[in-house]
C-alpha cells in the first residue's frame, strides 16, 4: 500500500513538472513571437513557475538556453532595449563628467581658501596667535562675570521696586488714616 502511494506521488510530481515545462515552452514561444528578451524573471511570471524551478530543472535550463541562442538579435541591428541602455549609459557618462568637473571646481576653491588661511597665519607676528587666544579667553571670562553682575543687579532692582511698592502702599494707608484729621475743621480758639 505504501509503495502505491509513493508511486502516485512520484507520478503526480512528474505530471506537474511536465505541465510547468509546457507552460515554459509556451512562454518562450510568446517571447520569440513578440521579440521580447527572455529573462528568467519574465519567463517565470509568464509561465507561472518559480525561478528556482527554472534554475534547478535541467530540461527548463536547456529550453531557455536554446531559446536565447535562437532569438538573440543580430549584432549589427541593435534592439530598442539596447538603444535605451546605450542612451542611459551616455547620460550616465555625461552626469559623471559633470560631477567630476564640479568636484575639480570645489577642490580648487577649497585650495584657494586654505591658501588664504595660511597667508593670514603667516602675516601674524610670532606669538600673536597665543596672545589672541589668551585675550579671547580673558574676554569670555569678563563677559561671563558681567553677565553674572547684571543678573545680580536685576535681582536687586526687582527687590527695590517691590520694597518701593510696599512703602507706597504703607504711605497711602497712613495718609488714609490721617485724612479725617486733616479735613476736620480746626478747634475754636
Amino acid at each position: 500500500m505504501r509503495t502505491s502511494r509513493t508511486e502516485a506521488a512520484v507520478q503526480a510530481r512528474r505530471q506537474t513538472t511536465q505541465e510547468m515545462l509546457e507552460r515554459l515552452q509556451t512562454a518562450l514561444a510568446a517571447a520569440a513571437r513578440d521579440h521580447t528578451p527572455a529573462t528568467v524573471a519574465a519567463l517565470a511570471r509568464t509561465a507561472r513557475v518559480s525561478r528556482t524551478f527554472l534554475y534547478q530543472n535541467q530540461q527548463a535550463r536547456a529550453l531557455i538556453e536554446q531559446a536565447t541562442r535562437t532569438t538573440r538579435p543580430h549584432p549589427t541591428v541593435p534592439s530598442s532595449a539596447q538603444l535605451a541602455w546605450k542612451e542611459r549609459a551616455l547620460n550616465a557618462e555625461d552626469a559623471l563628467a559633470q560631477a567630476q568637473r564640479e568636484i575639480r571646481t570645489q577642490r580648487t576653491h577649497l585650495a584657494e581658501l586654505l591658501g588664504k588661511i595660511r597667508d593670514l597665519e603667516h602675516d601674524l607676528p610670532e606669538g600673536s596667535l597665543q596672545r589672541l587666544v589668551s585675550e579671547n579667553t580673558t574676554l569670555k571670562q569678563q563677559a561671563r562675570q558681567l553677565t553674572q553682575d547684571n543678573q545680580r543687579i536685576q535681582e536687586r532692582l526687582a527687590g527695590a521696586r517691590q520694597n518701593n511698592r510696599f512703602l507706597d502702599k504703607h504711605v497711602a494707608d497712613l495718609e488714609a488714616q490721617l485724612a479725617p484729621y486733616l479735613t476736620a475743621s480746626p478747634p475754636p480758639p
